[in-house]
């Protein structure tokens, strides 16, 4: 049976709550990835992604925000020595793309992704993941929204 650990990526670059907005997404566009786990000694308090930022921060003009105001907060996770096909069937379950790895100490050790699973899972099992992982979701229709307008953009008149 293949555990989390054996597949998930370690080192990963962690936010504190009090970061700034920008200093997060700046470690995201040099790291190439859309989200970082938010710690405070090695405990997992949430998680930042560029969608947070975007759609919590910017489109709510949170100008002054940290990263602990917009942050997911009490993100799933799995535990290192969980077995694989557990993780893969919380990403599946739940559509996320990235599970933060967590000690029994609850510490982060690493991360999950599924980079990791298309590069170690044989091909038939990675296409299922992400296949289920990637199924859209429909957009919320009930109204017209504030930011509906033109295709062109900008105001309509």
């Amino acid at each position: 049976m293949q555990t989390v650990s054996e597949i998930m990526t370690r080192g990963v670059r962690t936010m504190a709550p009090s970061d700034s907005l920008t200093l997060a997404a700046q470690a995201m566009r040099e790291l190439n990835v859309g989200s970082l786990p938010v710690c405070e000694d090695e405990r997992l308090l949430g998680v930042v992604t560029d969608r947070d930022i975007a759609v919590r921060a910017v489109a709510e003009e949170l100008t002054g925000a940290h990263i602990g105001d917009i942050m997911t907060k009490e993100p799933l996770y799995c535990f290192e020595d969980d077995p694989l096909d557990q993780a893969l069937l919380t990403m599946k379950s739940e559509q996320v793309r990235r599970l933060p790895v967590l000690n029994r100490d609850k510490q982060l050790v690493g991360i999950v992704a599924l980079a990791d699973v298309a590069t170690v899972c044989d091909s038939q099992r990675s296409a299922d993941v992400i296949r289920n992982i990637s199924e859209p979701a429909a957009p919320e229709r009930y109204s017209q929204s504030a930011a509906s307008g033109s295709a062109g953009g900008g105001q309509t008149h």
